[in-house]
């Protein structure tokens, strides 16, 4: 099950949610220290990472799934985020350069077929890192943590997942060693736990992270004709209240 949007954006404008921010960005700006020229799309709830990509890229998407929601990103600038079924991508074959997954693959109850849209979607050379849930860290075993709901996986697991549906595991992370607490005395210490944690825990890091790049030589994209695609069905920029900007789809509405 995905984590509401509006849930999402509550825990990142806390001061936790800054804090894990930060901590995660630095992780993935290690693993891409630079993208200029390039498209970058990030899948689930991914626009608390995406925005150090947006001054540097060609071009940043904000992709988010029916059954999680989407709201505007970001406020300042013209909306770059979509409401999309994350089988069901409306972009072109290789037409990302960078794909960030995170807040979407542990919750998918689809998971070939995300990846399938995945490696469609990604161009040849193209590169994918995915964030879970750590399955032996604490941040899948706290309810307050945003990568509390759905399936944890060690890295090792995620990297046979991604090597069996057509990826080739090129690096592995972790991040968030800090306990997810508000404690404001703990959350001080967050960038000292990180390095320390690096050096002696990293079994119990809160996210695993895998960059893969896409295996060319393990499938063909077929020429067949595709059904129409429906039309892309983005979030306002204007909204009058914070769950104003969450859009579901009529096959999720109640019918009371």
């Amino acid at each position: 099950m995905f984590t509401d949007v509006v849930d999402l954006r509550d825990f990142y404008a806390e001061t936790v949610g800054q804090v894990t921010q930060r901590l995660l960005r630095a992780q993935l700006r290690e693993l891409w220290p630079d993208v200029r020229g390039l498209r970058v799309a990030g899948l689930g709830y991914a626009v608390p990472f995406l925005r150090p990509f947006m001054d540097e890229s060609e071009r940043v998407l904000a992709l988010m799934p029916a059954a999680q929601g989407v709201l505007p990103w970001p406020n300042e600038r013209a909306n770059l985020a979509t409401l999309v079924e994350e089988i069901d991508l409306p972009l072109p074959d290789r037409s990302i350069d960078r794909l960030l997954i995170v807040h979407a693959l542990e919750c998918a109850e689809q998971i070939r077929p995300l990846l399938r849209e995945a490696w469609r979607v990604l161009a040849d050379g193209g590169r994918m890192l995915v964030v879970v849930p750590n399955r032996t860290g604490l941040w899948a075993q706290f309810d307050r943590s945003p990568f509390y709901h759905g399936h944890p996986y060690s890295a090792r697991q995620l990297a046979i997942l991604l090597r069996a549906n057509m990826f080739t595991p090129l690096r592995e992370a972790r991040a968030l060693y800090l306990p997810p607490t508000r404690s404001r005395l703990m959350l001080s210490l967050a960038p000292t736990v990180e390095k320390m944690g690096r050096r002696l825990f990293s079994r119990f890091a809160g996210v695993a992270v895998v960059e893969a790049g896409k295996q060319i030589h393990a499938g063909v994209v077929a020429h067949h004709p595709a059904p129409a695609r429906p039309r892309l069905r983005v979030a306002h920029s204007r909204g009058p209240s914070p769950a104003a900007g969450r859009i579901v789809p009529p096959s999720a509405r109640s019918t009371d």
